[in-house]
C-alpha cells in the first residue's frame, strides 16, 4: 500500500544562506564525478582502520529542495520492521541492481521507488565523498535540486515518514555533535544532528557533516 503525501517544510529558518550565493557555491564545491580517493565511512568518524572486506556498490539521493523560503534538506524515517537500520533517518537510496546504469541511476531509481519523487524535479549538481559502512557497503551519495510543487508517494513497507530539515540547520557546524556507543567491547563514536524531536545519525550525520565542509566559506 502506497501512502501519499505533499513534501512540507518542517520549520525552522534559513536566514542568510538563501541566495544564489550558496546554490553556486554547491555547484562549484561538489565533485563532478565520485572520486576513490575520497573515501571516508564509519570507520573514519570513529577513528578506527579503515576495514579491508568486499564492499557492496550502493547510492543515496541528497536531494535539496529549493524553497523560497531557502533550501531545505529531504529525509526519510525508515520503518520499524526493517532488517538493516530500522526506525532510522536515512536518504532515499540503496544498492546498486545490474540495470543501473551507474550511481546517480540507482540514486534516482530508488528514490522514485521508495518516496515517488519524479526524476523531472530533480537536477543532479555534484557529489560527495564515497563512504563505507559499517554494514558493508560503498555508498556514493548524489547530491541533487528538487524544484518545488511534487508530490511524494512513501513505500510503506520502507518507509514510515517524508520531512524535511532547513540546510541552514545543517550547515551550521554547532548543530554537528558526537555520540558513542559500545560495538563489540569498543567505544565507537558517530555524529549526531539532533533536529527538533529528530535524532539524524550515523552515516547520514556523517554525510550531512560532509555536505557541510564541502560548502563552508573561506575553503
Amino acid at each position: 500500500m502506497i501512502a501519499e503525501m505533499t513534501a512540507d517544510t518542517n520549520g525552522g529558518t534559513n536566514a542568510g544562506i538563501s541566495g544564489s550565493g550558496l546554490l553556486a557555491r554547491i555547484r562549484t564545491r561538489l565533485a563532478l564525478a565520485p572520486d576513490p580517493a575520497s573515501l571516508g565511512g564509519d570507520h573514519a568518524v570513529a577513528g578506527l582502520p579503515r576495514p579491508e572486506r568486499v564492499l557492496t556498490p550502493a547510492a543515496v539521493l541528497v536531494p535539496i529542495v529549493l524553497r523560497a523560503e531557502g533550501p531545505s534538506v529531504l529525509l526519510t524515517q525508515r520503518t520499524e520492521h526493517l532488517l538493516n537500520h530500522p526506525g532510522q533517518i536515512s536518504f532515499p537510496g540503496g544498492r546498486s541492481e545490474a540495470e543501473d546504469a551507474g550511481p546517480v541511476d540507482t540514486a534516482l531509481r530508488e528514490a522514485e521507488e521508495e518516496i515517488g519523487l519524479a526524476r523531472r524535479h530533480v537536477e543532479v549538481v555534484g557529489f560527495l565523498d564515497l563512504y563505507q559502512t559499517v554494514t558493508g557497503f560503498l555508498v556514493t551519495p548524489v547530491v541533487a535540486f528538487v524544484e518545488p510543487g511534487f508530490a511524494l508517494s512513501l513505500d510503506a513497507f520502507e518507509v514510515a515518514e517524508a520531512f524535511e530539515v532547513p540546510l541552514a540547520f545543517v550547515l551550521d557546524a554547532g548543530n554537528h555533535t558526537r555520540g558513542s556507543r559500545l560495538v563489540d567491547g569498543r567505544e565507537r563514536q558517530f555524529y549526531v544532528l539532533p533536529y527538533q524531536d529528530r535524532y539524524i545519525w550515523g552515516a547520514t550525520a556523517a554525510m550531512l557533516v560532509n555536505l557541510a565542509h564541502k560548502l563552508a566559506p573561506g575553503d
